[in-house]
């Protein structure tokens, strides 16, 4: 987390005590310790928190993608039954109309 070895320990260890005394130091380590423990478990929280909103946030994402592939795939298959009617209408047309014109010369040559 933070770049601090050996050395840069050992000086705050030497400031604390010459500023705070050697009766007080294991009491005010103590609630420092107290409070970085406090403040990691805090930061672990919101980690845990936001991991899981991200994680709801993707099943949300998902649902709607799955919606859209339905409402797509239903509108396909409309569009396939509209063309299929108006490829049946065209053939229906088209039959009806050579029966016409063979009706229309059988009739010219007799």
């Amino acid at each position: 987390m933070f770049d601090i070895g050996f050395a840069e320990l050992l000086a705050i260890a030497v400031v604390g005590l010459l500023v705070i005394g050697p009766e007080q130091l294991p009491g005010t380590v103590r609630t420092i310790m107290l409070w970085l423990g406090r403040l990691r478990s805090s930061f672990s929280e919101v980690r845990r928190d936001i991991e899981r909103e991200i994680g709801a946030e993707d099943i949300r994402r998902q649902l709607h993608n799955e919606s859209v592939m339905r409402e797509l795939e239903k509108t396909r298959n409309e569009i396939n039954s509209i063309a299929d009617d108006t490829r049946q209408t065209i053939e229906d047309s088209k039959a009806s109309i050579e029966a016409d014109v063979k009706a229309g010369t059988q009739s010219k040559d007799d």
